[in-house]
């Protein structure tokens, strides 16, 4: 090839990526970039899937175990960070590996970021404090209200997306939206998108198999540890929310790991609209042919 590559292997939750990903990149020698918002946080392991002491071994990694839960990690921060990762694979590999299910991760470095304007620090810790103190249901309703371009649109059931939403306008008088124009930018390097399915009752018993077994492993623990800063950004996120509340005395614990597959398996749907936006993303069955017919697309 004439040319450096970036192959992309993404799909939805417990499909197998990484050990697909983790095979293509010793196929080659070289290094792969998680494509994942929870990985890189050193705080979070079993809970967010994080690749095993052996696969970290075995192939080089980048965003994982990189950064705290304590740190504000935006999709631009994303972008840089994975583009400085690519230009130091390829200034000894023709070939790069990423993977991962953020959809918003893989796009940012695809095709880059929008330029949207700083935001007055006083409207954000305003909306902030008032979604903690009121609700989903309450910032449902000022986006409604304030950017129905938006609500109409967006992800009305992630919060920071919507709290992002709400203080741009409120900074701004401009909905989000018109600040996300799509204005792609031109990598230096060709770039292969590789998707992984399976069928989806296969999928969501993975799904609730997983979730048992990360139970096993000390996931209880390790969410009692973070469960002090519970309030975070970082952990906003399915797989420690529900044992919050069974924490809080809401629920019980059988129902909060129940709760945790559902919600699981809700994201992996959410996953799969997503990637299926995208056409060109080439779909391969995730069976044991996958990490060479991903390999074979780089002769096509």
């Amino acid at each position: 090839m004439n040319k450096k590559t970036c192959i992309i292997i993404c799909g939805p939750t417990a499909v197998g990526k990484t050990y697909i990903a983790v095979s293509i990149a010793a196929h080659f020698n070289t290094s792969i970039i998680s494509a994942d918002s929870r990985q890189c946080y050193h705080e979070l392991n079993i809970g967010v899937a994080r690749p095993s002491a052996a696969a970290l071994q075995a192939v080089p990694h980048y965003f994982i175990d990189s950064h705290s839960i304590h740190q504000e990690v935006t999709t631009a921060d994303f972008e840089r960070y994975a583009i400085n990762a690519a230009d130091e694979i390829f200034a000894h590999n023709d070939i790069a590996v990423m993977v991962g299910g953020t959809g918003l991760y893989i796009r940012a470095f695809c095709d880059g970021m929008d330029d949207i304007p700083s935001v007055d620090p006083a409207i954000r810790n305003d909306i902030t404090g008032q979604y903690k103190e009121k609700g989903l249901q309450w910032l449902q309703q000022q986006v409604k209200t304030a950017d129905p371009v938006y609500f109409e649109k967006g992800e009305i059931q992630n919060p920071r997306r919507m709290m992002r939403a709400l203080e741009v306008i409120r900074s701004t008088g401009q909905s989000i939206t018109f600040f996300q124009q799509g204005h792609k930018k031109k990598r230096p390097f060709n770039i292969i998108k590789a998707g992984l399915e399976l069928p989806r009752e296969i999928l969501y018993n993975r799904i609730n198999q997983r979730v048992l077994l990360m139970m096993e492993a000390g996931l209880e623990e390790e969410a009692r540890a973070v469960y002090p800063f519970r309030e975070l950004n970082a952990l906003q996120t399915v797989g420690y929310r529900e044992l919050f509340d069974f924490f809080d005395g809401h629920t019980s614990l059988e129902r909060a790991v129940e709760l945790v597959q559902q919600n699981s398996r809700h994201y992996a749907k959410r996953q799969l609209t997503w990637f299926k936006k995208d056409a060109d993303i080439r779909w391969i069955q995730a069976d044991t042919e996958a990490a060479g017919n991903i390999i074979s697309m780089l002769q096509d």
